[in-house]
């Protein structure tokens, strides 16, 4: 195995650049940001957790990359307010954003507690605009930037999850809101939808809902999940030069699952299709419910 991300893009795209992710210590966020660092960025990764984030950090600068941490709630206005100030006393500049913290978890609609929805879209939601506001004020107002927002596949509803599905609902059209007040800024900012992906965050689930996940996802249209790699590479194209002309889209890496309606047909793929997965510290899934349907490079 490689002691170092496997990136589609060229080396270097991001040098010189600062890029802030939060959630970075785990799942999607530790995958991306090793990635940007390999392609030359110096990586900030927010989150609450010390230790989680210094061993994210670690293993980025052990692969040759520049990795800082953040603590940062992202749900409180005056810890994100001072976060920014400090991230820029250090480093000068955020030429980037990746907007992935957030959380949720299952119950049936009518059984959620206010509280319960309240926080979830407290988390996600506000938390989006709370960063996404202190990075455009503190510095791309003056100087232009990119900003990824994170979404899920809402676009048929999300029965189960409807506290975050409204919120990521929310943060979609915030970010089409964004994308045009804060465009004469040359500040792009649009989101990425992921479907089922095998990262460490479906092990915080409980073992049923995996079950149910692997279950569904055989029926699929690419009869597999996706891979972090996946959903790293769409952020980093989002983030990127490439898309310069791409402000308020949404990116959806989801193997055509939202697209299927009803299930009329049966997708069969005996060993599903080809996926990428250049993150040398993909979770292991082999003793999980889910190893039936993990994505096998080839």
């Amino acid at each position: 195995m490689s002691n170092r991300y496997t990136s589609i893009f060229r080396p270097g795209l991001f040098a010189d650049q600062v890029i802030l992710i939060t959630g970075g210590g785990t799942g999607l966020g530790r995958c991306t940001a090793h990635e940007l660092a390999s392609l030359g960025a110096t990586v900030v990764i927010a989150g609450r957790r010390q230790e989680v984030l210094e061993a994210t950090a670690e293993e980025v600068t052990d692969a040759g990359g520049i990795c800082d941490t953040l603590l940062m709630n992202i749900r409180d206005e005056e810890i994100v307010e001072t976060a920014m100030d400090a991230l820029l006393a250090r480093h000068g500049r955020i030429d980037g954003l990746f907007n992935n913290a957030g959380g949720q978890f299952v119950a049936p609609l009518a059984d959620m507690s206010a509280n319960g929805w309240r926080s979830v879209v407290d988390l996600n939601l506000n938390g989006t605009f709370l960063v996404s506001h202190a990075a455009y004020r503190h510095y791309m107002r003056e100087h232009g930037g990119a900003i990824v927002n994170m979404l899920a596949d809402i676009r048929t509803g999300y029965p189960g999850m409807a506290h975050m599905a409204a919120a990521r609902a929310g943060i979609e059209n915030l970010t089409k809101t964004m994308a045009l007040e804060w465009a004469s800024a040359d500040v792009r900012v649009n989101c990425v939808a992921p479907g089922m992906i095998m990262s460490s965050g479906m092990l915080t689930y409980p073992p049923q809902v995996q079950e149910v996940s692997a279950k569904n996802i055989k029926a699929s249209p690419s009869g597999r999940p996706g891979t972090e790699s996946e959903v790293s590479a769409a952020v980093t194209f989002l983030l990127s030069p490439a898309a310069a002309y791409i402000r308020g889209a949404t990116l959806c890496v989801d193997g055509g699952e939202s697209f299927q309606k009803q299930r009329l047909l049966e997708f069969a793929h005996p060993s599903g299709t080809r996926a990428y997965d250049g993150f040398h510290l993909s979770t292991d899934f082999s003793d999980t419910p889910l190893a039936d349907v993990a994505p096998k490079p080839r």
